[in-house]
């Protein structure tokens, strides 16, 4: 059995993490405009200014527990003495033949990108797009035809316009429902043809991990991650009723954050846990597929004492209109427990901290597991029942270009090598029914969670540092001939 020839294979990337070009072309300014470098010690941060001309930065975390606040008052904004990589990304902005390009060498069926909400709507809710944004794109998915590449689009991949951060406070206020549903109405119908398969919201449930960059929030209060979850799941409803109404072509899928869970020990406690973290990650997908919130996730707003701003019309919407397919990012995996003073507490930093002894760790803590998508995958297809789509997966690394501009990153193609196979099980042996793989990413780029750029995910190697210096110049990577070579044996040849 193998993957057939409907499977597509490609790339993924993210605007705020590759293309640059900030303030070019009428471009507004978003969320992570304003959002400075970090790495794996030290944390990005958002930068800000009082009305009194006070000025400071606060640090974003990935931990739920850690709420995320800027002091009452600041205004997010650029300042001087401070670096913000996604001004220029790996400026897939001037480059994109180039790219595209090398994505055609390496037989991509499908290149997955996020559209920059602020390019199209520079204040986020503008009447009239931007028509230097529109036709920025309209270049990008020519190009793409020109090779028979099919654009996967995110509609927001951590991109709210910092306007209506500034003015409503993110997604916490009802108001960015009607202004995001205004913008897909503009995109989708503009791309008619161009593009069928859509995507709302990149990693929906970073709501909760990082509010400020899953919702613009600059007040991550537990009922304010509450409220803008339920807003971009209202939103994403009236976009697939929208999407299905410009052209019945459209497909769109939603995008969850996904990892296996695993317990430490075969303490029940520890299994308690596990139920509980996938209640946590696995409400944004009952909501966005099944069409209602699990009763779970009630009894803990119950709990909380937290109220939603909603309407009966929501839930008749969050009904009548589910994604047509599920997509999700998968890494690694997790380990939780009970017994952490029993547990070595070092290595996979978004399980915290407690190392799964059977599985080796990459330089940045993340555990590399060969059965995670196989697992994954399983999971999701037993609950849902409808297609899914693997639209991240990769492996970040400190890559060295050789003097003679080679980049030997064998621990990739092994990494990558396990990641195929155990997917290609769920498929072949389990019946899974897989629409693709992107991997992530198709080209280098800015790391979201460090700021960084020597931590690498791409098949092509982007000079450029930490700090913005390089030529930009682009050298395939040996996964690059590697993966080109998997494309063409529809994933049999991973020697």
């Amino acid at each position: 059995m193998t993957l057939d020839n409907s499977f597509t294979w490609g790339g993924a990337s993210a605007a705020n993490q590759y293309e640059g070009g900030y303030n070019e072309g009428g471009k507004g300014l978003n969320a992570v405009d304003v959002l400075t470098n970090g790495s794996a010690n030290e944390p990005r941060k958002v930068t800000w200014e009082m009305p009194n001309g006070e000025t400071g930065a606060t640090s974003l975390s990935w931990d739920p527990n850690v709420e995320f606040k800027l002091p009452k008052g600041a205004v997010p904004k650029i300042l001087d003495g401070y670096y913000y990589p996604s001004h220029q990304g790996t400026d897939f902005y001037h480059h994109y033949k180039e790219d595209i390009k090398l994505m055609a060498e390496m037989g991509f069926d499908v290149f997955r990108l996020s559209l920059n909400w602020s390019r199209i709507l520079p204040n986020g809710d503008d009447e009239e797009p931007n028509e230097e944004g529109l036709a920025f794109y309209d270049k990008v998915f020519d190009e793409c035809a020109k090779y028979g590449i099919k654009p996967l689009v995110t509609l927001s991949h951590y991109e709210t316009p910092l306007s209506l951060i500034v003015r409503f406070g993110g997604w916490k206020d009802r108001y960015l429902i009607d202004a995001f549903t205004h913008y897909a109405e503009i995109v989708m119908k503009h791309y008619k043809g161009k593009v069928n398969y859509w995507l709302t919201f990149n990693e929906i449930n970073a709501m909760d991990m990082a509010p400020y960059m899953g919702g613009g929030l600059i007040d991550g209060s537990e009922q304010n991650r509450a409220q803008g979850a339920h807003n971009q799941f209202v939103a994403s409803a009236k976009t697939v009723k929208l999407a299905h109404q410009i052209d019945p072509k459209n497909q769109v899928g939603m995008m969850l954050a996904y990892s296996a869970i695993y317990p430490y020990t075969c303490d029940p406690k520890d299994q308690l846990l596990v139920m509980k973290a996938k209640q946590e990650m696995l409400f944004y997908s009952d909501v966005q597929m099944l069409g209602y919130y699990p009763t779970s996730r009630l009894k803990k707003y119950e709990r909380d004492g937290i109220k939603l701003n909603d309407t009966v019309e929501d839930y008749e919407l969050l009904k009548k209109y589910p994604c047509d397919f599920l997509s999700f990012s998968c890494y690694t995996s997790n380990v939780v427990t009970t017994h952490a003073n029993d547990a070595k507490a070092a290595g996979n930093v978004s399980s915290g901290n407690i190392t799964n002894p059977y599985l080796e760790a990459n330089a940045w803590g993340w555990a590399t597991d060969p059965d995670v998508l196989r697992i994954g995958l399983n999971e999701l297809w037993t609950r849902y029942h409808k297609p899914l789509w693997v639209v991240e997966n990769g492996l970040g690394w400190s890559d060295t270009l050789t003097n003679d501009h080679k980049i030997h990153d064998n621990y990739r193609i092994k990494y990558l090598r396990s990641q195929i196979k155990s997917m290609e099980d769920a498929v072949t042996l389990d019946g899974v029914d897989l629409m693709g793989y992107t991997m992530w990413s198709a080209i280098d780029l800015v790391s979201n969670g460090t700021g960084e750029m020597k931590k690498r995910y791409g098949f092509v190697y982007v000079d450029r540092d930490d700090r913005g210096n390089g030529s930009l110049k682009r050298y395939p990577k040996d996964s690059f001939y590697w993966y080109k070579k998997v494309i063409a044996s529809h994933g049999q040849d991973l020697d």
